[in-house]
């Protein structure tokens, strides 16, 4: 028999993305969110349910996530659901249900962004330096940032 395993997310952030890495270097974050679903019962009134998600990101999208998302922050997440189990220090099963995101799409503005304005009356974000906290890794070919005289049209 065939399986599938897809998880597509709409919802706001219930706390700061919490960001750490492995012994390795890799980033790893794990992020909460709330779905809200809003529908009216049968006598009409009108009544809302929450559903509390915890979405786990890994590599340079966690960064990503730790740096420009806070609570509050909408996002879109795509991803498949993984069950996680342990045994606990009294020796007692426990497992819980997660999403790992295979994409995260911010929604909403990056928080601690700053803006400037650019010449064709577009504003865009600056970049930030980058965390203190985080340990050194390979540097990534990135093309060149084209300068605004350099723009072809």
């Amino acid at each position: 028999m065939a399986s599938f395993n897809k998880v597509l997310l709409l919802g706001n952030l219930t706390r700061d993305p919490e960001l750490r890495y492995t012994p390795k270097g890799t980033a790893v974050a794990d992020i909460g969110m709330a779905i809200n679903k809003v529908y009216r019962t049968a006598d009409g009134a009108e009544k809302e349910e929450v559903c509390y998600v915890t979405v786990e990101t890994w590599g340079r999208q966690a960064e990503t996530a730790g740096e420009y998302l806070s609570k509050g922050a909408p996002i879109f997440v795509e991803g498949e659901l993984k069950l996680e189990q342990w045994t606990n220090k009294e020796g007692k099963k426990q497992s819980t249900l997660k999403v790992r995101a295979e994409r995260i799409q911010f929604l909403g503005r990056p928080k601690n962004a700053e803006y400037r304005e650019g010449g064709s009356g577009g504003s865009r974000p600056a970049r930030s330096a980058p965390a203190e906290n985080r340990p050194a890794a390979p540097v990534e070919d990135e093309p060149p940032a084209a300068e605004e005289d350099d723009i072809p049209f």
